[in-house]
């Protein structure tokens, strides 16, 4: 039992995973409370312990401390912590000396989701660790590298909770005046996407396949550039760039320099682009610019397996996608702060030399380093398929209930044997 523990939740991923994982908490013996910003929070808390605030931005810090005090809370638990509720809930959650939770999409996605605390991304505690750390702490652990759970897909999910959440924020606006998105699109703008992209599926699906079908038999060598959603927060709180078009001219500009003229690039847009930025028209522009019209593709979302199987190298600002060519031994070229940056296996190349010879990733320092987030922040499941929370629930509630940061558990040898999990639908 924990009857000393009390959390206070912020917003969480859409659907309905934050209340799914309060009610276990409840059942540990711990106190909870959530904490709704719009209309969308509270369709997913039909529990008790819900708190609405609708009061304007700028009095949240003074209400978060109060609730902090009232509710005598000992844990925080989020979703991402760098947009601003987020922000301002952490730097007073760390001052008080509390327990600070941070859920995120998967490092290692989609088969696993995030688990840390006090920071994700850019703030998470690996910026720190480095690779001879992590492979110390392993040589303690007699336990081989996990298997890749069950396949699962829950891309579809996601996109139809996200339809429905911001369809429940919109309808909301009278009910919480004051709430303000931490994106730059109106709440009816956010809905409209993602009602938009969810119907475009069918037509996305044929126009993508057509793309990589010519890519595959074009007998050519290539490049692949892994795109991002410009909104993120790991591109937009922790890369160099204003805005994803930035990064376009830069990859483009690097390659006509650098590669050799029979090899092309490709441009593989991030599988929940909504449209919002006009990637392939300023791709055609910028290629177009450089005499590379007969050479550029874009793919338009999907998997990267195909595509990442037969590329000559790989270039991203920061996605986490990039472990995927790490794990298939292609050369990786990064920007930003990330967390899988690290010297041994990501390309320090000037951009026009990576594209003229990539040097290759020291593969066996990334399956140690991979091994390694297996053992610490990584958990089998997911957010958005019933299947995914029902795996991800039978772990995750014991470590956050552990007095041990996961990473520290296995750096100090207290980590007790993670039970890997295959996902039975």
């Amino acid at each position: 039992m924990t009857p000393d523990r009390r959390f206070l939740f912020l917003q969480g991923p859409h659907g309905p995973w934050f209340h799914r994982l309060g009610r276990m908490l409840r059942a540990a013996g711990a106190e909870v409370w959530r904490v709704g910003f719009n209309l969308g929070d509270r369709a997913f808390w039909p529990g008790p312990g819900y708190i609405a605030f609708d009061a304007p931005q700028d009095q949240w810090p003074a209400t978060c401390a109060r609730l902090i005090d009232q509710h005598q809370i000992t844990d925080l638990v989020l979703y991402g912590d760098t947009r601003p509720i987020h922000a301002k809930a952490v730097a007073e959650a760390k001052a008080r000396g509390l327990t600070v939770h941070v859920f995120e999409e998967g490092y290692l996605r989609p088969y696993w989701v995030t688990y840390e605390r006090d920071g994700s991304n850019g703030h998470s505690r690996l910026m720190d660790l480095s690779v001879p750390q992590m492979q110390a702490a392993l040589a303690r652990i007699d336990v081989d590298l996990p298997d890749t759970p069950a396949t699962w897909g829950d891309m579809r999910q996601h996109m139809f909770w996200g339809a429905l959440y911001h369809g429940f924020v919109a309808l909301g606006r009278q009910s919480y005046r004051n709430f303000r998105p931490h994106r730059a699109l109106t709440v009816g703008q956010e809905f409209r996407l993602y009602l938009q992209r969810f119907l475009m599926m069918p037509l996305h699906r044929v126009e993508r396949r057509l793309a990589t079908g010519r890519i595959r038999c074009g007998g050519f060598p290539y490049h692949l550039a892994i795109l991002q959603l410009e909104h993120d927060a790991s591109f937009r709180d922790h890369s160099p760039f204003a805005s994803m078009t930035d990064f376009l001219a830069l990859v483009m500009a690097g390659f006509a320099r650098g590669a050799p003229r029979h090899h092309h690039l490709v441009f593989k847009a991030h599988p929940l682009e909504d449209g919002r930025v006009p990637l392939a028209s300023e791709i055609r522009r910028l290629a177009a610019l450089h005499g590379l019209t007969d050479r550029v593709h874009f793919v338009r979302g999907g998997k990267l397996a195909q595509l990442l199987n037969d590329a000559r190298s790989a270039v991203t600002v920061n996605s986490t996608a990039g472990q995927q060519a790490l794990w298939r031994g292609v050369p990786l070229r990064s920007f930003g702060a990330a967390v899988f940056a690290k010297p041994e296996f990501v390309s320090q190349q000037p951009l026009e030399a990576f594209f003229a010879a990539p040097e290759r990733p020291d593969t066996k320092s990334y399956r140690d380093y991979r091994h390694f987030l297996l053992e610490t922040s990584q958990v089998v499941g997911g957010f958005y398929s019933s299947v995914g929370r029902r795996a991800l629930l039978r772990q995750v509630v014991d470590m956050m209930l552990s007095p041990d940061d996961p990473y520290v558990a296995v750096l100090s040898g207290r980590a007790a044997p993670r039970q890997q999990l295959r996902l039975v639908r």
